[in-house]
């Protein structure tokens, strides 16, 4: 016998979360997103409906448009099966939002604007003030979209002829680089991916291969380990922000951290029996622990295991350069970058490009470079696939021959 049941999304949080609609029949399952949000301590999973409570003085009308949301799928199915037609999955879908419509689908029926406006507010409470800035940020570009187009730019909008004018106007108009347009395509699918999935989309156009997020390889640099011994060899005693920048980035390239980590290491993260570094992430939450390299074991002597304060990472960027410039890192560099739909090459010192994210790459080709299993390296840089720890670390053709060389292989 064909029965609706509801489940939370995530029946341990501690804040609302999304109810989910299963139906089973026919040997079949059946996931429908009711819209709806409750915080689990308002939930009884027995009845599968809200608990009467006075903190939530809404369950009357919370436990009414659920009723009429299993009804409706109950009346759709049975209707489907009075007409001789088999259901599926999509079929049950459109018969049952059209036994719905005007009634629970229009109450939930949201802009995609919207949509995205409430979403922003809402990941404030759970994500990232860097992703919150992302978000903000595409927004801001399909509303000016918008207003040039003159039109509004709903769910039904984003379709392949959308993605083909859009990351026009974006390259041309916006004068964007081919990497920060990519980035707002997938901002974008962020945006429809969580919408479907809330039910308040059907158009799945975003999902086709030709409404892909572009990418350009980075004219990312990385320091060999003679490089690193030059900026380290400098003589900076007349400079202390310098010697304390040149410091901190030491340290980062001989740990793998990120800016947001070298910079927050403190004395009960240096494990000093074991001559090991062990700190938990500030991106991802994992817990790594790194051996300790004798510079880095330098220069948390010379501050007694107590690291600098740090400078924010823009300034931090900018007294990077003037150090590496006097560590002579002068050989040039030819960048490529897609500005306005064109293509720019340039020939840059390499100084100039030297920035702190410079040194988690320098660590991991480093290491990749003294043929230290590239799992290994992975367990610190956190890289969850090889192809994508490959296409991180900066290994030249003519340095992946030098490595095959001593290869018995090859001997």
């Amino acid at each position: 016998m064909a029965k609706a049941k509801f489940i939370l999304k995530e029946p341990t949080s501690k804040i609302e979360t999304l109810v989910y609609m299963f139906y089973n029949y026919q040997y079949k399952r059946f996931k429908y997103s009711t819209g709806e949000k409750i915080n689990p301590k308002f939930w009884n999973p027995k009845a599968q409906r809200a608990k009467e409570s006075k903190q939530f003085r809404e369950y009357p009308e919370f436990n009414s448009r659920l009723d009429k949301l299993e009804n409706g799928m109950n009346n759709a199915f049975r209707r489907l099966l009075n007409d001789g037609i088999q259901p599926n999955n999509e079929i049950l879908k459109k018969a049952l939002e059209a036994e719905l419509s005007g009634n629970i689908l229009q109450a939930n029926k949201k802009t995609f604007f919207d949509f995205i406006e409430g979403y922003i507010e809402e990941s404030k409470l759970n994500k990232k003030s860097g992703t919150i800035k992302v978000y903000n940020t595409t927004f801001s570009y399909l509303k000016e979209y918008a207003k040039k187009i003159n039109k509004s730019v709903d769910f039904e909008s984003i379709t392949l002829e959308f993605y083909n004018q859009y990351t026009a106007y974006l390259a041309v108009d916006s004068n964007l680089s081919a990497n920060t347009v990519g980035k707002h395509i997938k901002t974008i699918k962020s945006f429809m991916n969580e919408a479907t999935e809330r039910g308040y989309n059907d158009n799945l156009e975003f999902k086709k291969r030709k409404f892909k997020t572009l990418r350009e390889e980075a004219d990312t640099i990385y320091l060999n380990v003679d490089e690193l011994k030059a900026m380290e060899n400098i003589d900076l005693s007349s400079s202390p922000r310098l010697e304390k920048v040149r410091d901190l980035f030491l340290v980062g390239c001989y740990t793998g951290l990120r800016f947001s980590d070298f910079t927050q290491i403190k004395p009960e993260n240096i494990v000093a029996d074991k001559s090991m570094l062990q700190i938990r992430t500030q991106k991802t939450g994992e817990r790594v622990s790194i051996p300790l390299h004798q510079t880095v074991k330098n220069v948390l002597k010379k501050y007694n295991n107590i690291l600098p304060t740090a400078y924010t990472n823009q300034v931090m960027n900018r007294y990077l350069k003037d150090v590496a410039s006097l560590a002579q890192l002068k050989s040039e560099v030819e960048t490529t970058i897609t500005k306005g739909g064109v293509m720019k090459k340039e020939a840059v010192k390499k100084f100039n490009l030297v920035t702190t994210h410079t040194a988690r790459r320098s660590f991991a080709t480093n290491l990749f470079l003294a043929d230290i299993p590239a799992i290994s390296i992975m367990k610190i840089t956190g890289h969850k696939t090889e192809r994508s720890f490959m296409q991180y670390i900066r290994v030249t053709q003519e340095q992946n021959a030098d490595k095959l060389l001593n290869h018995p292989f090859f001997n």
